[in-house]
């Protein structure tokens, strides 16, 4: 099998008018590294000819289930078959697809959150654990150049000791009950069977939650939750708060909601240490503001000679041409392939290339939502954050 072919995906879920799946293609595609093979976009099989069509794959390899995908792309020569899974899918249809994606012997890329619940993110850790297929989640925004930036300076202590963390992502579409009017992104991820029990904490919070991990380079050790639902009629949360206690003694704020009425997706990162501090936010992605005692503060811009080598490995334009939300994705994409063609080739990858969510991502952010609710529910609201596997 050659070792620089392009990587073939075949895509699960993304059918006729799916917003994440033709983002994923977006991003996975920018940079040549894959190319779109094979598909099952839909469980009904007239919609997922549809996109086949839509998205000109040859018939044979447009199928009606991904278990059709798996069995038949296996028939195939070495070098034609798929190599990668791409699972774009509501969350109830996580598990089982990627679990026999691995033990078919292909690479997954699955869009957050890891599972529907706890339990099968728990059997899922141990079986992608135990594969030596590379597995990627994306949790879209650490590939962000100023994320990375961000991040970079707070490992090589920029900002000192890490006391304290804000992180929050405010929506406002779902600040009437869009799911009684055949919106179907709203219908999914307000429905407890196909979201899981955590609505917008399982949806956004976890975002939030990654990235005050990531960035911080702290690991969260206890939090005191508070879910709540803001809109009548709605059976999970809408808006919460998460106080969070992090393992080197900082503390932290995390707030969610998808009841900001007229607000759109600005995730917003502040973090302090006894040297100074980092504010970032997504409706501005390429600025990052760093302050020092006594200075005025600094704006450290994308594509710039400055950045350290997380951001400058990150970035494909000059300073001043705006990078965005598909570029974050490709980002994730680009060194989840470099990975892969670094091991076909037998060569160690740069340390840059590593730096994308996996499956240890993947389960803390279950955890998360496992404690959350847990939280929510008790009337002694601090809770330890145990990470079962």
């Amino acid at each position: 099998m050659s070792t620089n072919k392009k990587l073939k995906i075949g895509l699960v879920g993304g059918g006729p008018g799916s917003f994440i799946g033709a983002i994923h293609l977006n991003g996975a595609l920018m940079d040549g590294l894959f190319e779109l093979a094979a598909g099952a976009f839909s469980s009904n099989p007239e919609k997922s000819k549809k996109r086949g069509e839509e998205l000109r794959l040859n018939p044979s390899r447009v199928y009606s289930s991904y278990d059709e995908m798996f069995e038949k792309e296996l028939q195939l020569p070495e070098d034609e078959r798929i190599d990668v899974v791409v699972i774009v899918t509501p969350n109830n249809v996580h598990f089982d697809p990627t679990a026999k994606a691995i033990r078919a012997g292909f690479h997954v890329v699955l869009d957050k959150p890891l599972t529907l619940n706890y339990q099968e993110a728990k059997e899922l850790y141990h079986i992608v654990s135990n594969s030596d297929r590379k597995f990627l989640l994306t949790h879209t925004y650490s590939g962000y150049p100023m994320i990375k930036q961000a991040k970079q300076m707070i490992e090589e202590g920029k900002l000192g000791k890490i006391h304290k963390v804000y992180v929050e992502y405010p929506q406002g579409w779902l600040y009437k009950l869009l799911e009684k009017e055949d919106n179907k992104q709203a219908e999914w991820r307000t429905d407890p069977k196909r979201n899981g029990m955590a609505g917008c904490m399982g949806d956004i919070g976890t975002h939030a939650f990654h990235l005050a991990e990531y960035v911080s380079g702290q690991k969260v050790e206890k939090i005191c939750a508070d879910l709540y639902i803001k809109v009548e009629g709605r059976p999970i949360d809408d808006d919460g708060v998460v106080l969070m206690r992090f393992e080197n003694g900082a503390s932290g704020v995390l707030m969610a909601s998808q009841t900001d009425t007229g607000l759109e997706n600005n995730l917003k990162i502040r973090v302090f240490g006894d040297k100074g501090g980092i504010e970032w936010q997504q409706e501005d992605n390429n600025s990052l503001i760093v302050r020092y005692p006594g200075q005025p503060a600094q704006i450290f811009r994308a594509g710039t000679g400055y950045l350290g080598s997380l951001a400058q490995e990150n970035t494909r334009t000059p300073a001043g041409h705006p990078e965005g939300y598909v570029e974050a994705f490709a980002n994730l994409y680009r060194n989840f392939a470099r990975c892969i063609y670094a091991e076909r080739n037998g060569e160690t990858p740069k340390e840059e290339w590593k730096d994308f969510p996996g499956i240890e991502d993947g389960i803390r952010g279950m955890a998360f939502i496992e404690h959350v609710l847990k939280s929510t529910e008790t009337e002694y609201k601090w809770t330890s954050f145990v990470v079962e596997k």
